[in-house]
């Protein structure tokens, strides 16, 4: 199982990014999938997540700027993030918790991780 994440890049504060995830690989069904950050000198943090059926969760930092979707058919997680701040900087990995072929185990994959960047 593959997790390819896309999207991130240098923007101004008040900008937006929307980035992209894609899971490839033996997978039976995808359970629920999710962003994470990390900055320098800090934890890795829940950013959002959302689950098969479409209920969604978000840190309390981005609530009401980011939306985070999901198109089951393709596999893809996506989070839309608006008005961002320099304080969004960080790594951004996804994370998608799932069910491969012959395999009764929920396990979680991580994506490589990309760079967002929010400075003037």
């Amino acid at each position: 199982v593959q997790l390819q994440a896309s999207g991130g890049g240098l923007v101004q504060p008040g900008g937006s990014l929307r980035l992209s995830c894609a899971a490839s690989g033996s997978i039976s069904s995808i359970n629920a999938m999710g962003w994470y950050r990390q900055a320098p000198g800090k934890q890795r943090e829940l950013v959002a997540s959302i689950t098969s059926g479409g209920s969604t969760n978000y840190a309390d930092s981005v609530k009401g700027r980011s939306t985070i979707s999901r198109d089951n058919a393709e596999n893809t997680v996506y989070l839309q993030m608006n008005s961002l701040k320099p304080e969004d900087t960080a790594v951004y990995y996804c994370n998608a918790v799932l069910f491969t072929h012959g395999s009764s185990l929920l396990k979680g994959y991580w994506g490589q991780g990309t760079q967002v960047t929010v400075s003037s």
